[in-house]
């Protein structure tokens, strides 16, 4: 990939951030005046990007590059904390064998299995992350939401990925959406705040730029496109939008917010569809874990296989990589 500037332009929005959330009628008149998303335009862009063919040293530094971005997730009903520790030991090693493997960004559990996958963790540098409020549908109290993400956090949980209130957002209640990202965010204390919009269920490309939005002025650290369990999950027209809102974002303000598509991104041909959307349209400093992640859990395991490839000169076989 050769280093260029993204020329798109901030959005003309119709208030100055500064008032946006004075009240619940000022969030609506800023959220319903972001410009509407052109539909045919967007998914063009995303299919045009997805043909870009990327070769030998520039496809090996993007497979090292997408490795380090996954956050290695096991998110079942049938967690053990031993599942927890093999999941943190592939985390910190990915190739045994291949000791200049990089190691993944981050390992997402749920809180309960926290303090496991913290101590596994300890001193390796790879993060832990948390699914919170009510993962993945959010129907519970916003006490209970809250008190989710304080057991997460308190177990020692460096990252918190919550769940907006899809029913609040679809029947236009902007404010107690904004309102409670605020609220968890606080409860977040040093932990960054990834904020799930589940994409899937929110209907139109202008819904997802407008949530996006939403959660960048309620103070998400990362806008997440999914939890994995809706369908569809992550999308290339969805991330390009979210991407766009973060690049304008700091336009804007100055100040660096991450995106993280996850779910069905399976392949290391999709990951670099994702890493060539990321480099065009939001910018090259966004190719970096701290701003953008792949929720992920087989993925890592194709990627594993490419770069062996790539080593190797040769195709090594599945048999070659832990099966997750």
């Amino acid at each position: 990939m050769t280093a260029t500037t993204s020329t798109s332009a901030a959005p003309a929005t119709p208030a100055p951030l500064v008032d946006a959330t004075r009240d619940d009628a000022s969030l609506r008149r800023f959220l319903l005046g972001l410009p509407g998303v052109d539909q045919v335009g967007v998914e063009q862009r995303a299919a045009g990007l997805g043909t870009r063919s990327i070769k030998k040293d520039a496809k090996r530094w993007a497979i090292d590059t997408a490795i380090s971005m996954v956050d290695l997730t096991t998110l079942e009903g049938a967690d053990t904390q031993g599942k927890v520790r093999a999941l943190a030991a592939k985390a910190v090693r990915p190739d045994p064998e291949r000791q200049d493997t990089p190691r993944v960004a981050a390992v997402c559990v749920y809180p309960d299995l926290v303090a496991t996958a913290v101590e596994a963790l300890k001193g390796s540098g790879v993060h832990v992350a948390s699914v919170a409020t009510g993962f993945p549908a959010g129907r519970t109290s916003r006490e209970i939401k809250l008190a989710d993400t304080k057991i997460a956090v308190e177990a020692g949980a460096h990252e918190v990925d919550m769940v907006i209130d899809r029913g609040a957002f679809l029947e236009g209640r902007y404010m107690a959406v904004f309102e409670e990202i605020q609220a968890v965010k606080a409860a977040c204390g040093d932990a960054h705040l990834k904020v799930i919009l589940e994409t899937g269920e929110l209907a139109t490309y202008d819904n997802v730029r407008r949530a996006s939005w939403l959660a960048l002025l309620a103070g998400g650290d990362f806008i997440k496109t999914s939890t994995g369990k809706v369908s569809p999950a992550a999308t290339l027209p969805v991330t390009h939008i979210m991407l766009q809102a973060v690049h304008d974002w700091h336009v804007r303000t100055g100040e660096l917010r991450g995106v993280k598509p996850a779910g069905g991104i399976r392949t290391t041909k999709d990951a670099i569809k994702y890493l060539v959307a990321v480099h065009e349209v939001a910018g090259e400093q966004w190719l970096t874990p701290d701003l953008f992640r792949f929720g992920a859990s087989s993925l890592l395991n194709d990627l594993l296989l490419q770069r062996r490839t790539q080593v190797d000169g040769h195709y090594s076989g599945p048999d070659y990589v832990t099966v997750d």
